[in-house]
């Protein structure tokens, strides 16, 4: 049986319906899914934003923590040569005060008995050792310096110029000196005999200024 025109028409208009429906459907969905694609992309700005201020605030804290240690650190040094230098270290100017002793690094060589006299007319001797790290603070110098060390023939001995005797463990490498000469000092510990009239650098000494 063939159906109708009225029935194919009738077709015609559900089928139209039914399209009209599908797509006014994905209309409206529209900006739902245009919201949810937003409320996504909202999200992992945030997500982003929060992990880069984590992230910012763990490197904050580390540096503040390094900064601090550091300043620690400086404190520490800065009290212990407050300490050494407590009360004293009033040197004239050219001379190095270091542990309550003020000390004159020559830049120009002199024989054992000229150095002696420079010293001496500054008020100063030649440098007098009492411990083995006395000039810890010229450690990085390589040279040799006179030193106010000399033979006693009449005591048999190695004295200081004020008469006493060195400390037995104060050279890091002791040797059979001649005494016939003077003796030469390094500040890494090192020390060997030279003839006086040779010429070298030397170091005076003096205690410093009572503040």
């Amino acid at each position: 049986m063939t159906p109708s025109k009225h029935s194919k028409r009738s077709q015609g208009q559900e089928s139209g319906h039914g399209n009209f429906c599908f797509k006014r459907s994905l209309h409206d969905l529209t900006p739902f899914l245009l919201n949810k694609h937003t409320l996504f992309l909202l999200c992992i700005d945030l997500g982003t934003s929060f992990l880069m201020a984590a992230y910012q605030t763990t490197v904050w804290k580390l540096i503040s923590g390094t900064l601090g240690i550091i300043c620690l650190s400086l404190m520490a040094t800065l009290g212990i040569l407050l300490k050494n230098c407590s009360d004293c270290c009033s040197c004239q100017e050219k001379w190095i005060g270091y542990q309550c002793n003020c000390y004159f690094i020559s830049s120009e060589i002199k024989t054992w008995e000229e150095s002696k006299h420079f010293c001496a007319s500054q008020n100063s001797s030649l440098l007098q050792l009492q411990k083995r790290n006395e000039l810890f603070f010229m450690n990085s110098s390589q040279n040799f310096y006179w030193i106010g060390l000399s033979y006693s023939k009449e005591y048999k001995a190695w004295l200081w110029e004020d008469g006493s005797a060195p400390c037995p463990d104060l050279f890091l490498s002791p040797q059979t000196l001649n005494p016939e000469n003077c003796i030469q000092y390094s500040p890494s510990g090192n020390v060997w005999d030279e003839p006086c009239g040779s010429k070298s650098y030397y170091i005076c000494k003096q205690k410093s200024l009572q503040l």
